[in-house]
């Protein structure tokens, strides 16, 4: 490889570098309330993506980990910006015992469905009885 190719290769990188840093600095989100017939109000995040909780967590203590986490990814803002509707002190944020940050509604630790391919979509909404999307106005705080 030339000197040229090299330097051309490490500006590059360097570019990807500063791009990268920038969205982690921008990481914040500001979840939406969005409403659909037969589910009613849902909490997404700032992509409309459904945020799920899942009812065998506790209060800021997650439960869903190892194969869990492959169909429920976390689900985490680093500024978090409450919705219209909604109070800011109602959106929390946990450290789980694997050391990765994950967001927090009401106490429920907030996940992703992998079976939710666009935004809009509540495929997991009542998945095996203990799946549920977070509705703002009718969760009510873990236990």
């Amino acid at each position: 490889m030339n000197s040229r190719s090299a330097i051309g290769i490490k500006a590059a990188a360097a570019v990807l570098v500063l791009a990268f840093a920038g969205m982690a600095m921008a990481a914040g989100d500001t979840p939406q309330i969005k409403q659909k017939e037969g589910i009613g109000n849902y909490l997404t995040d700032g992509k409309g993506m459904t945020l799920y909780y899942f009812k065998n967590d506790q209060k800021d203590k997650n439960s869903c980990s190892g194969p869990c986490l492959e169909k429920w990814p976390i689900y985490h803002g680093d500024q978090v910006t409450a919705p219209r509707g909604s109070d800011a002190r109602e959106f929390g944020e946990l450290t789980r015992a694997d050391g990765r940050k994950q967001s927090t509604f009401k106490g429920w630790p907030l996940y992703y469905f992998t079976g939710d391919k666009a935004p809009g979509d509540t495929n997991g909404q009542g998945v095996k009885d203990v799946w549920f999307i977070i509705n703002p106005t009718k969760v009510v705080v873990c236990d």
